[in-house]
Parts: C-alpha cells; structure tokens; sequence
C-alpha cells in the first residue's frame, strides 16, 4: 500500500510528494509500516534544464563565471530543487543547489487545495479531528516555505555540523557562503557510496556494523545531548565517503526537541526497562499527555501489555517499530492528543532502526544506544555535587540493570 501511495504522490506534484515525505513523520496516523514505505519516497524527477540553472544562479549571486570555473548538468533532481556539480578555482569540486523555476507559486496552489482538503475531513469525520488534519497540513507547509528559503536549510547544515563534530559519529558538508543565497546553496561535493547500494559498500571495504553503530549514535547524541537531530535519515541521505566518514546530505527535515521533553523521554524508557508502568504513567500523566478523565492505573495497565512482551527477549527479535506501533495504539485508546516534536523523534528512530539493520542484520541497537543514553543520565539526572538517592539509584540501575543487558 505504501509504495503504491508514493507512486500516486509523485505523479500528482510537489506539495504531494512533501505531504507524503511529512506522512512518513506520523506512522500515528497511517502505521509504521506505510510510513516506512512513505519515507523510501524518492522524490525524483526529470531536471529543468541546465540553462535556466545558469540563469538563476546569475540572478541570485551576479554570474556564474566569476564564481565557477564550470557547472555540469544536473546530477540529481527533486521536487523543489536540482543538484549540480561545480568547480571552483582553487578550491576544487562543490554542490550546487538550485531552486526550481516557480516553484513557490505551484506550491501555494497545491497547499491551499490540500488545505481545502483537510478542512473537509475534520468536518465531515469527527473522529480525524484527534489527528488534527488541517495543523498537519499547515505544519507541512510551515516546513516547506523553509525549504523554498535556501538559506534557512544552509544554516541548519552549519549548525548541524557544530553538533556532529562534538562526537564525529557523522560528517556533514561544509557551506559556502559566498556562493549561497535563498535559491541557490553551494557545499562540499561528497564523493562517496550511498547507504542504498550494500553491494558497491563491501566492494569499497566498509565495514557495514560499524556504519550501523555509527547511524545509531550519530542520530542519538544529536537528539539527547543537544536537542537537535536530521529527521530524514534514510540509505539516501546517508553516504560512506572515500575517507571513510558517514556522511549525511540534505537539511530540508531537522527536528528540535526541549530538555523537559528529554527528560520525560529518559523516565519513560527508564521506567520501561525497570518494568516499574505505573511511574511511566506518571510522567505522562506529569507532562500533560494523557486527559485527566483516566487514572494512572488504567494507562499502567494498558502500558503493562506493551512492555511485558520484549523482556527475555534478545535484542535483535525486537523490533522498534512494532513497539512504536503498539504505542500509538495506545494513544488513540487514551485520546491523547498528539505532539509533534515527540512524533518526528519516534519515526526517525524507526527509521534508523531501518537503515542500521539493513546494513547489519544482527545490529543491536539498544547495546549501541547504550552509552550515549548512559552519558545523559549521568549528565542530567546525577548531579556531581550531593547527588540526590534518586539520581544516584538511576545511574547505578542504568550501569547494573539486567534489562539493559536483555536489551
């Protein structure tokens, strides 16, 4: 079903292709398993030619021979944008980014009719008000005026960048300012192997559980440590370079999360692990995300039969998705309203989840996550002056906990 729903989208244009990469974010409302399907959406077509290429970034930084030496015809088209490879004099070999012509027009059309749309399926069916079809749709949109502003994702690339190089898990292109503006973006050209083709991987003798290891901690560092993760990790944004980085391209899809949503975060999975539902259900209940007509019992309950499954089971029988899957059933039992940030965080686990198993069947992404969670905890919840019996009980239930070791 999936597949044939991204076929169905790319046929009927760009807004449509950027509402299904946005569905991929929300397996809540369509499943885990049409969202992963969504977010394989390859979101290519036929390029625009590479005169009218020339012509904007003419327009956008004041010619083109000044500032390249050349510029090939395009290497890569999408939806809202195109991909050229260009020389730069002393400098070597770049990407080119180049808006497509009009786009910002056809978007506003296709957006206003998909708004049309969503207004009629809050009125006309009560039920989809909880999934909150027209804030979707206007949270797509948000989005995609950003990335009709190149310059908006050329600042979400270099701030990326600071954080990836904290721990070096992954590698990001540098931008080039100067030969940067709102419909043209210049950076590094990478010249790599994409994560998509394992076959030319081997071939390049990369060591796929290490690039596996690298994915998982890499996406977790970013969101735990400092609240900023690339929320479109799939095989194609990832590439293994000649130098033997992962790298990852395309900055249009960043997530944000606060430190109070961490936080619940780490008591929840905290809690999991110690199979302790009724404090789970108390930091939902704690963070206004279950409706006060349910006690905290009922949403121990029914958290009791999510978790009880995946004990004694080892890592790599268990999937995320599923477990994801089963929560968000949860949710809707509850009618909890959704939230956002939260929501992108989740599927981008699955999707890394994805991308890491693919690349090493037995990848145990708890045992990779481990440190990276542990730090945190130690951080956040151990102070190192008087720590509290509480944070002092966490870190040593983290470091001796044998669910950990389970899982």
């Amino acid at each position: 079903m999936g597949e044939r729903l991204a076929k169905a989208l790319e046929r009927l244009g760009p807004a449509y292709v950027k509402v299904g990469q946005f569905l991929a974010t929300r397996p809540d409302m369509i499943g885990v398993t049409v969202a992963q399907e969504l977010g394989r959406l390859k979101d290519r077509l036929p390029p625009f030619p590479r005169t009218v290429a020339l012509d904007t970034i003419n327009a956008e930084l004041g010619g083109t021979e000044e500032l390249f030496a050349g510029i090939s015809e395009a290497t890569a088209a999408a939806s809202i944008a195109q991909v050229h490879q260009g020389i730069v004099p002393r400098q070597g070999v770049v990407a080119i980014k180049v808006m497509r012509p009009r786009i910002e027009k056809k978007m506003a059309k296709e957006m206003a009719a998909l708004r049309f749309l969503a207004q009629a399926i809050e009125f006309f069916s009560p039920r989809s008000r909880r999934l909150e079809p027209v804030q979707f749709v206007d949270t797509v949109r948000a989005a995609t005026e950003r990335e009709l502003d190149l310059r908006l994702e050329a600042g979400a690339a270099a701030e990326f960048r600071e954080v990836a190089e904290k721990d070096g898990y992954l590698a990001v292109p540098e931008i080039d300012w100067s030969r940067s503006s709102k419909r043209v973006m210049t950076l590094d050209w990478i010249d790599g192997v994409p994560l998509t083709d394992l076959r030319a991987l081997d071939k390049a003798g990369a060591d796929r559980s290490e690039l596996a290891t690298k994915v998982t901690r890499g996406f977790l560092a970013a969101a735990l440590d400092y609240g900023f993760f690339h929320a479109d990790m799939h095989e194609g944004n990832l590439m293994y370079g000649k130098d033997g980085k992962l790298w990852i391209v395309d900055f249009g899809i960043m997530g944000r999360i606060g430190h109070k949503e961490r936080r619940y975060l780490a008591e929840i999975l905290y809690g999991f692990l110690r199979r302790d539902y009724r404090r789970v259900a108390e930091v939902h209940q704690e963070a206004g995300y279950v409706p006060e007509k349910f006690t905290v019992e009922e949403f121990a309950q029914a958290l009791r039969a999510i978790g009880e499954p995946i004990f004694g089971k080892t890592a790599d029988s268990i999937s995320m998705s599923r477990l994801l899957l089963q929560l968000f059933d949860v949710t809707h039992m509850f009618g909890m309203h959704l939230r956002p940030e939260l929501v992108l965080l989740q599927k981008t686990m699955v999707q890394v989840e994805g991308v890491a198993r693919g690349l090493d069947p037995k990848h145990d992404m708890w045992t990779a996550a481990r440190p990276i969670v542990e730090r945190w905890v130690e951080r956040e919840l151990a102070p190192k002056r008087s720590p509290s019996a509480r944070s002092m009980k966490w870190v040593t239930a983290w470091a001796h906990c044998a669910a950990c070791r389970t899982l």
